[in-house]
């Protein structure tokens, strides 16, 4: 796996143990929600990660992007579905999110060499 990738993951995965064992009955409904909502239903696992996607880089979150990026992927979405989203989340966010769609393109240009 790319450097980008393990160290993304990896300081992902300790973080969250660390807050996890603290054992904080909010934040770890906050956490299974947010696995809940991603779960397929009305709309499929990759229409829900590409609207993640879109949300994520309009509040200029790169953890987020990085984590739906890597979700996309494993849900088996195109880097051509991936670029129309961004192109949107671009439009809907304006110029200050290219360095966040920059960052984006690099992560699954990773992925991508990663597979």
């Amino acid at each position: 796996m790319s450097d980008l990738i393990t160290e993304f993951n990896d300081y992902r995965s300790k973080m969250n143990g660390k807050i996890l064992e603290d054992n904080n009955k909010v934040i770890k409904r906050i956490f299974n929600l947010d696995t809940n909502a991603f779960a397929a239903g009305a709309l499929d696992v990759q229409t829900k990660e590409l609207l993640g996607l879109v949300a994520s880089t309009v509040l200029r979150c790169d953890d987020c992007i990085k984590y739906h990026l890597e979700a996309c992927f494993k849900a088996g979405v195109t880097k051509e579905k991936v670029v129309e989203t961004l192109s949107i989340a671009t439009l809907v966010g304006g110029t200050i999110v290219i360095p966040h769609l920059r960052r984006a393109y690099e992560f699954w240009d990773a992925l991508e060499a990663h597979s």
